[in-house]
């Protein structure tokens, strides 16, 4: 079934990056999933880099948000999720669904993000 048929389908809170339906949940209203195909995951390291760090540490002396590290953060999410969307094109995935992120620090530079699910085969349940 084409992916735009499917992402049209797929309810308005589900994510559908390029047309790939996604969700956190373990099915996506109005598909039925005929196949599992695995795990497929996106994974990005980051640094803010000395100039940002600078100004980061600046801005934690006082209260409030820290945009430098919001937006680091905000564009590694996207950037996992597109990776994850290819890993899942690679397999032939109509859908990814239980759709989850994790982060951690490696060392006190870098920032890991991966964002993983469960690729499936999906098609309209009408």
């Amino acid at each position: 079934m084409p992916s735009a048929l499917i992402s049209s389908l797929a309810m308005a809170d589900d994510f559908a990056p390029a047309g790939l339906p996604m969700t956190t949940a373990l099915e996506l209203h109005g598909l039925e999933i005929r196949e599992t195909l695995g795990v497929v995951y996106g994974l990005v390291v980051r640094s803010m880099g000395f100039t940002g760090g600078v100004t980061a540490s600046f801005k934690a002396l006082r209260r409030g948000e820290i945009t430098e590290y919001t937006q680091l953060l905000e564009d590694s999410r996207r950037h996992a999720i597109d990776r994850m969307v290819d890993n899942a094109r690679l397999v032939g995935a109509d859908a990814i669904i239980a759709v989850r992120f994790d982060s951690s620090e490696i060392g006190q530079q870098f920032t890991e993000i991966v964002a993983y699910g469960t690729a499936v085969k999906a098609q309209s349940s009408a």
